[in-house]
């Protein structure tokens, strides 16, 4: 029987399809837009309930133009963002987030390094949503999303592990209070949990729950400063006061032996659970077949 030959995809689509031409080009687009999304923020925070919707924007048409990327350019289903089980998948990763965020607070006032006097108004809740939604969003599509799965195309799941954290931390010396220290431990902490989170599921929505609402409850609940950068008071009237290497000082929480140490053991367990449910990915000279 006569079979029908399959005409070759041209030569520029298939240089696209390059996971390094993703990296270049895609990483290149997702990290302009967050980059532009930081001046375009800043101009509604005055408005927070506005800023709030303005970054579910963004991330929407961020979100499109990565999914569109992989559709007609990649030409495969973009299963890392199928919607069937997300809601679960964020919600566990967003509990994740709470409970840890929460404990490195409560390991604070046992030592008696963080206190609060009262409550603010609940209003107080509402400017810590955009940047939780832009910088959870635009991260993880970038960091796991784009330069995660390009390495490890390339080089398998521990080398982009290693290289995907690597990045994400460098990334941090960019925020006005960013230092070599927090850079190093958020590598480490939220660079490993972060991708082993994606590895569990091999979908993002668990990365994005925790991101988002690790800075949520840092900002909006305790009136924590964000990774170096931002400062809001939150629901919390809070003081945190001691050395840096237990509070994180200028840095935020990200910077605290004790979010190391929580947030690293968690990384390194759920690793243990896509380990064992085969979702690593071998590097190339060791694939069969």
């Amino acid at each position: 029987m006569m079979q029908t030959a399959v005409p070759a995809e041209p030569l520029w689509l298939r240089i696209l399809q390059f996971p390094l031409t993703r990296l270049i080009v895609l990483g290149g687009i997702v990290f302009y837009l967050m980059a532009r999304s930081d001046g375009i923020m800043e101009r509604f925070k005055d408005t927070p309930v506005l800023a709030a919707a303005v970054a579910i924007a963004l991330a929407l048409v961020v979100i499109a133009i990565y999914v569109a990327w992989g559709r007609l350019i990649e030409r495969r289903a973009v299963t890392e963002l199928s919607l069937q089980g997300a809601g679960r998948e964020w919600a566990i990763g967003g509990l994740i987030g709470i409970m840890l965020y929460t404990g490195c607070v409560l390991l604070l006032m046992v030592w008696g390094m963080y206190r609060f006097d009262g409550l603010n108004p609940l209003s107080y809740m509402i400017p810590g949503v955009a940047l939780a939604v832009k910088s959870s969003i635009f991260e993880e599509l970038l960091f796991r999303g784009v330069l995660f799965k390009s390495i490890e195309d390339m080089a398998g799941s521990w080398i982009a592990i290693v290289v995907s954290s690597l990045v994400f931390g460098i990334v941090h010396l960019l925020n006005p209070d960013g230092t070599i220290a927090g850079a190093i431990y958020i590598a480490i902490e939220a660079g490993l949990l972060l991708a082993a989170a994606y590895l569990v599921t091999r979908r993002l929505w668990m990365a994005i729950g925790f991101h988002m609402l690790w800075n949520y409850v840092q900002s909006a609940v305790f009136g924590g400063i964000v990774s170096g950068s931002v400062a809001l008071p939150g629901l919390l009237q809070s003081r945190i006061e001691g050395p840096t290497f237990y509070t994180g000082g200028n840095f935020g929480m990200e910077q605290s032996v004790f979010a190391l140490i929580l947030c690293t053991i968690t990384g390194i367990m759920l690793l243990v659970i896509a380990i064992r449910r085969g979702h690593m990915v071998p590097a190339p000279w060791n694939r069969k077949g």
